[in-house]
């Protein structure tokens, strides 16, 4: 990281602000392209890694690239506020960002899927212990992110 006066190293502190955001964008490289797709997500801190799991359609761009368990890179951002200034190249923004990489690939066990949709759910809603009728299981796609590399960055 160029700026090492507003990396943030605190495992705690970086959970903490994961679990107060919603959205992730994953990045692909897709045959010479970038793909970038922001989801919804939830995560699991275990070990001093994070594991994160969001969902989708067993179909489209996304799924396909998934299913050839793809290095990827993802990205976190919020709490973001502009800091004004009297000239425009004095404005600044205090925010904070996680960015790293890892390995995406789909979830197939039914137990681990349902681990998965109820991580979401609890970043999305605060509750946990959701039940998911069969139909729903069959029909959505559970990817699953494992992190390698992490890192934070906040200006305050």
């Amino acid at each position: 990281m160029r700026r090492s006066d507003r990396e943030i190293t605190n495992l705690n502190s970086i959970e903490k602000f994961i679990s107060d955001q919603q959205i992730m964008r994953i990045g692909f490289y897709d045959d010479g392209e970038i793909y970038i797709v922001p989801v919804n997500y939830g995560y699991e801190f275990e070990g001093g890694r994070f594991t994160f799991y969001f969902h989708g359609a067993k179909a489209g761009r996304k799924y396909e690239l998934a299913a050839k368990k793809p290095k990827v890179g993802f990205e976190i951002d919020g709490e973001y506020s502009l800091l004004p200034s009297e000239k425009a190249c004095g404005y600044s923004a205090c925010f904070q960002s996680v960015i790293g990489s890892g390995e995406l690939s789909l979830v197939t066990d039914d137990e681990e899927k349902i681990k998965g949709l109820n991580c979401l759910m609890r970043q999305v809603t605060d509750k946990d212990g959701f039940e998911y009728p069969r139909q729903s299981l069959d029909s959505v796609a559970v990817f699953r992110l494992d992190t390698d590399k992490l890192s934070c960055k906040g200006k305050f």
